[in-house]
């Protein structure tokens, strides 16, 4: 996965997406303590092999994101192994479509879908038995800058993402793409300035030529977002969030709730969210509104804009309440056991 600054395949040696890896861990004081896996893993960035085997094996807890981490000798070495599901709905069904073994080889399995397992979620537990864990934030990183207007509300999106629709039982499970249509005319009817920094593929200059029309601005998410600092500065000059989630996440009512709208919330910006199923989640009212409708999304625009000093308030309040890192990490490793 290695590439040039065209975006071309090329060596490791000559790689921006790894020079820029180590860079960002450099800035978060994070040299000596991490590996980056290359080759199958013939070649390690940063630790050895031998080191990683070293403190694996006498980690308390590997986590592993999505099961991405596959090598059987450092995985062997752990001895207490979390699977990390971060995008509920795909993996469980996939794996019950006999399309892939996404969850084999751990201990335990943790999910951000809050609702997986309750009888209105749709998503399978595939006789799974799930902890359910909320994202955390770090508070010290993400501040409010004090800001008494909203400016615009944005988001930072991809159209489509790396896979496609999942057929399932009668019924297909879509994409952000799929639920944004259904919003594009927004800002035509709400008084309000939209822009998104918007990762969409030319194949799609139709649904681009869409949100154009309907008025919403496109920013380049390379430029926005391409780095932790560009990405929150982006986050902490808007005003506040319009976040649309992926068709899986609305219709299976799996309680998704994005690590991004938790960051907006953290600096005073109030999140206007698509309802996933977060009735019995999250308290929603000031700083945090849901929609399904447009009507309930024009209505979510202008109380907001209305009283966004009291909205920004209870923003930085509910980050706080819910996704502080120390409570939320915590609470999981309460429920590992360790």
């Amino acid at each position: 996965m290695c590439v040039d600054s065209q975006g071309n395949p090329c060596a490791l040696e000559e790689s921006v997406n790894l020079h820029s890896f180590v860079r960002i861990m450099k800035d978060f004081d994070l040299d000596g303590r991490y590996a980056l896996i290359c080759d199958h893993g013939e070649r390690f960035i940063g630790l050895t092999r031998q080191e990683v085997l070293a403190r694996t094996s006498s980690a308390a807890l590997l986590l592993n994101v999505m099961g991405f981490l596959k090598d059987p000798e450092i995985l062997d070495r752990a001895q207490n192994r979390a699977f990390l599901d971060i995008d509920p709905g795909f993996g469980q069904m996939w794996q019950e479509l006999g399309l892939c073994e996404m969850f084999t080889g751990h201990h335990h399995y943790v999910t951000i879908g809050e609702n997986i397992g309750r009888s209105d979620c749709t998503i399978p537990t595939c006789d799974l038995s799930w902890i359910t864990t909320r994202q955390p934030v770090l508070l010290d990183y993400w501040r409010m800058d004090g800001t008494s207007q909203c400016a615009s509300f944005t988001s930072i999106a991809s159209w489509r993402g790396a896979y496609g629709p999942v057929p399932f039982q009668g019924k297909t499970y879509g994409l952000r793409a799929h639920e944004f249509r259904k919003f594009a005319g927004l800002p035509t009817v709400a008084d309000q300035q939209f822009e998104l920094a918007l990762d969409i593929h030319s194949a799609d200059a139709a649904d681009r030529l869409l949100l154009e029309k309907s008025g919403w601005m496109l920013a380049d998410p390379r430029s926005v977002a391409g780095s932790p600092r560009t990405y929150r500065n982006y986050i902490q000059s808007s005003g506040a969030e319009f976040m649309i989630a992926k068709n899986m996440y609305v219709d299976t009512r799996c309680g998704w709730f994005s690590d991004r709208s938790i960051c907006y919330l953290a600096s005073g910006k109030p999140v206007l969210a698509q309802d996933t199923g977060l009735r019995n989640l999250y308290p929603t009212g000031p700083g945090l509104l849901k929609f399904s409708s447009m009507e309930e999304a024009v209505s979510g625009v202008q109380q907001i804009s209305k009283d966004y000093g009291t909205h920004s308030l209870a923003a930085r309040t509910l980050a706080a309440e819910l996704f502080d890192s120390d409570k939320v990490l915590t609470r999981l490793l309460q429920k590992l056991n360790v």
